[in-house]
């Protein structure tokens, strides 16, 4: 039961993290549009991608290509369920076949990093990230997140229980029993 708690725990984590790629993908882009017409140097663009690596940004990217296929596999199985064993197969194999595809995200997110900061800045990044407290925030800050997303939900939680009370404080001020 615990194994499946944290495996589910593991999943809901990387589904979150590929959302929360995929949000700062699109939020990107109008960014990108707005940026100015010089492009960021092969360089800028190298030393972000190492930045994006070390941080482990690429890993959200995995599961996008699998819960894509995953996403089409389940509309064909909709159509008939006996195709299964085959959608099962087929499915398997473009997962191997795609994975190579998540770098593409890998890339355009080096443009974007590169697009908000100048070499020289990325260079410090890149020196912070590899340093010993740079190497520690690495670990750390998904704890942190993690926790704090905890502690986030626990206040969503009660503060939804003051609101209740509150409205219905104040309905039944004016005559509403709820």
């Amino acid at each position: 039961m615990i194994a499946r708690l944290s495996m589910r725990h593991l999943l809901m984590r990387h589904m979150l993290g590929a959302l929360v790629a995929l949000a700062l993908v699109g939020i990107a882009k109008p960014a990108l549009a707005q940026a100015p017409a010089k492009p960021p140097s092969p360089a800028a663009i190298l030393l972000a991608k190492q930045i994006i690596e070390l941080k482990g940004v690429n890993k959200l990217f995995d599961p996008l290509v699998r819960g894509v296929v995953e996403k089409v596999k389940d509309q064909f199985m909709q159509t008939n369920f006996m195709w299964a064993k085959d959608l099962n197969e087929v499915a398997a194999n473009l997962k191997k076949e795609y994975a190579p595809r998540a770098s593409e995200l890998v890339d355009a997110s080096a443009r974007i990093y590169a697009s908000h900061f100048t070499e020289t800045e990325l260079r410090q990044i890149l020196a912070f990230y590899q340093s010993p407290l740079g190497r520690k925030m690495i670990v750390e800050e998904p704890k942190a997140l993690d926790e704090s997303m905890a502690n986030a939900g626990n206040w969503g939680n009660n503060f939804s229980e003051e609101v209740i009370a509150k409205m219905r404080d104040e309905m039944k001020k004016r005559g509403h029993d709820l």
